[in-house]
């Protein structure tokens, strides 16, 4: 178990040799999750939930540690054929998969908790409970919160829009039991398709039984033998494009266990992401139970990827921290010329740096999720609607590629041997590589930016949101505000040239719209953070990183500040670094540093 950094004090990364093992605990050695889950999460619903997530912190630092290791260092195999040439589609996975499952999902419920009551609450939680299991699970394994995702996602699709046919499916989808339990999977891509969702051909025809029958191929299939896996398909005389487009439930293997009528042709040889396997599905007149009304599937399947890129974002906050964590321990204890390398000010700079941009992802992610948590109350006619369907692509857009990053940097800092399988920041860089990718690239997500704009109206509800976040009363803070309030004009007046100019134009700026839109609005909920941290825990370090983030993106730029006279990442280094506690009364007698 990690000491709880709840005291104040600077941690002391020194006390660790790596990022993993008994001895560490990822959710009470991570202040930055903890704050957000802490902010977000229904007051009710977090006091039963921090002590499960504190046990399950210390189980993914443990045994499910250990098996992502094995998982990676393994892989996992496709018997395509039997020896007498029968199709078998089975897939051979490590011992440790098993383990991490029935950790997951039967001690821990995560895909079930948020449909039924789990022990100790009457009803269920919210699903920023999963999400945030998700986020301690991508600490160590990206690859395994795939098929828990998807698992959550399907159960959520079929509760929301199917009539009862694939009750059973969703039962065993959401069980606590390892033995009934099954996974979800997502299959949309087809080859001649791939973004453009609504050219996908697979075919479904209609049996008498009121099953049907699919025909065609999937071309990126993960959680392949997912035996809860929702597919698209397109009906006899269906209209062309996505409003043509079915969903269905596609078991893997049928009530007798032996395989659906498809062929899992391939596993893909991916970079990353090992412990689910991703392969190539033929379908030759598969099982498929509808999901809700033909022709509707493609609305019901955005709900899914809606969930899907938020949790593709917290997987990526999970992988910031862990990234993070294993530099940080690195620079305590590594010694260079008769010092630990985190005592010199360029280090203290770069891991200052690399916290107040892991703060920033995890404040916009959660702040992303609480809008989606409020949408699910108040509805698709909402304010919450419009800014979930704004902040939810921008949020995996972004930290994908800060994921990305922080990785590499990780590596840097560990040196040689991080770019050595073991030393787990080369693993966390084949990972971080999906993120972008998965559940659509930077590109799409910003045209779908645009597009909650012009259609949704999204800004309407954006605007008054950014401005109640910025009206704070700390002088420290405020000063941190006003600094905003300047981007946040420049946002709006990008929003209206955007809003005038002709679609081309609006698409050739759409992804610089969708990075300003997640500086303003990350560093509004800073400030927010920060008068709160102060108000309600006299603490006054958040202000310290709300400050910093600002100066990173909209401070002063003059000879790349070389000239400005600033060390702030050198005097702030155990304040934001190692999380030690401020005075607010200290920040008040500062003014803010010259940018």
């Amino acid at each position: 178990m990690s000491p709880d950094p709840a005291s104040g004090d600077p941690i002391d990364y020194g006390r660790f040799d790596r990022g993993r093992g008994e001895d560490l605990n990822y959710w009470t050695l991570d202040p930055t999750l903890r704050f957000e889950a802490r902010r977000v999460y229904p007051a009710d619903e977090f006091e039963w939930a921090e002590e499960h997530l504190e046990a399950f912190g210390d189980a993914v630092a443990g045994p499910i540690a250990e098996n992502a290791e094995e998982i990676d260092r393994e892989g996992i195999g496709l018997d395509t054929y039997d020896r007498d040439g029968e199709v078998a589609n089975r897939v051979r996975y490590p011992a440790g998969i098993e383990e991490t499952e029935r950790i997951t999902y039967e001690e821990f419920g995560l895909t079930h908790d948020a449909f039924h009551a789990p022990p100790g609450r009457e009803e269920p939680t919210s699903l920023l409970h999963p999400l945030t299991m998700q986020a301690l699970l991508s600490f160590n394994d990206a690859g395994f919160v795939c098929p828990a995702s998807m698992t959550v996602g399907a159960a959520l699709v079929l509760e929301r829009f199917d009539d009862g046919t694939n009750a059973e499916t969703f039962r065993r989808l959401t069980s606590r039991d390892h033995d009934e339990h099954i996974e979800g999977a997502m299959f949309l891509t087809e080859k001649q398709g791939g973004s453009d969702v609504g050219a996908n051909e697979v075919r479904a025809e209609p049996r008498a039984d009121g099953a049907y029958e699919l025909h065609g191929e999937k071309w990126f299939c993960s959680n392949v033998d997912a035996e809860g896996a929702l597919a698209l398909a397109r009906t006899p005389d269906a209209p062309d494009g996505t409003a043509g487009l079915s969903l269905f439930v596609v078991p893997h293997t049928d009530a007798d266990g032996e395989p659906n009528d498809l062929v899992v042709r391939r596993l893909k040889d991916k970079l990353g992401t090992i412990a689910v396997p991703t392969g190539e599905i033929v379908f030759e007149g598969a099982t498929a139970r509808l999901v809700g009304e033909e022709e509707r599937g493609f609305r019901y399947m955005t709900e899914m990827l809606n969930y899907e890129r938020l949790t593709n974002a917290m997987g990526a906050v999970g992988l910031v921290g862990r990234a993070l964590l294993e530099a940080k321990i690195h620079a305590a204890n590594r010694e260079a010329f008769g010092e630990t390398i985190q005592s010199f000010p360029l280090m203290r700079r770069d891991l200052v740096e690399m916290t107040v941009d892991y703060e920033a992802a995890a404040a916009f992610s959660y702040e992303a999720a609480r809008q989606y948590l409020e949408r699910n109350e108040a509805g698709d006619d909402s304010d919450a609607y419009r800014l979930m369907r704004l902040l939810v692509p921008v949020a995996k857009y972004k930290t994908a590629r800060m994921a990305v990053e922080t990785a590499s940097y990780a590596m840097e800092v560990l040196g040689g041997n991080g770019y050595v399988r073991g030393f787990t920041t080369e693993r966390l860089l084949r990972d971080a590589q999906v993120l972008p990718i998965w559940e659509g690239t930077s590109n799409v997500l910003s045209l779908d930016v645009l597009r909650v704009l012009g259609k949704e109206a999204a800004h309407e509800a954006l605007i008054p949101h950014v401005r109640d976040l910025l009206d704070v009363e700390h002088p420290f803070v405020g000063s941190v505000a006003a600094d905003v309030e300047e981007r946040f004009a420049e946002l709006q007046e990008a929003l209206m040239t955007l809003a005038t100019e002709d679609e081309d134009y609006a698409q050739y700026h759409a992804k610089r719209l969708a990075d300003l839109l997640f500086d303003v609005v990350t560093a509004a909920v800073l400030v927010s953070e920060a008068e709160w941290a102060i108000e309600a825990e006299g603490d006054g370090r958040k202000a310290l990183v709300a400050e910093a983030f600002v100066r990173s993106r909209f401070g002063d730029d003059t000879a790349y500040g070389v000239t400005s006279g600033d060390r702030s990442g050198m005097e702030r280094f155990d304040a934001v670094a190692r999380y030690a506690s401020v005075d607010p009364e200290s920040l008040v007698e500062a003014a803010p540093a010259d940018d």
